[in-house]
């Protein structure tokens, strides 16, 4: 008797608690094998679940469902301060949105970074999210140091 062996190219990866079988072009496999309808997204599950409930939370607040937001953040059960804060990434240009559902932000622009406050300016964010916080060269004072 002869024996055949198939090799399939997959891997399993953790997303959001969840195991996915991913094939071999990097799309997600559901059972069947059909890669049809899954969204999918390769960006940092923290930054894209922040996104989320940004646009959520500014959805609820347009439509009337909450007075303010101290009332929202009530009834979500979250601080005032962390619910203004997550709400200004519905003011990211859209093309650092589509960047970050992308997982190509670069890694200067991580959720803590994107929570603290930016220009309103779709250029100067672009600007101020392409450019390096800190220094690149050894040795050279850190930019952000105040003299004082």
């Amino acid at each position: 008797m002869t024996s055949v062996t198939v090799v399939v190219p997959m891997s399993i990866r953790r997303r959001g608690g969840r195991k996915r079988i991913i094939g071999p072009d990097g799309a997600p496999v559901r059972a069947g094998g059909d890669t049809a309808g899954v969204t999918t997204t390769r960006g940092d599950p923290a930054l894209v679940k922040a996104l989320a409930r940004a646009f959520r939370w500014r959805r609820m607040l347009e439509e009337g469902r909450y007075a303010s937001i101290s009332e929202l953040a009530a009834a979500e059960r979250v601080d005032r301060g962390y619910l203004g804060r997550i709400l200004q990434l519905t003011l990211l240009a859209p093309d650092i949105v589509e960047a970050v559902l992308d997982g190509l932000q670069g890694a200067d622009a991580d959720l803590a970074r994107l929570m603290e406050p930016l220009p309103s300016e779709w250029s100067e964010q672009r600007a101020e999210l392409a450019s390096p916080r800190l220094p690149r060269q050894p040795g050279t004072p850190d930019a952000t140091a105040r003299s004082d």
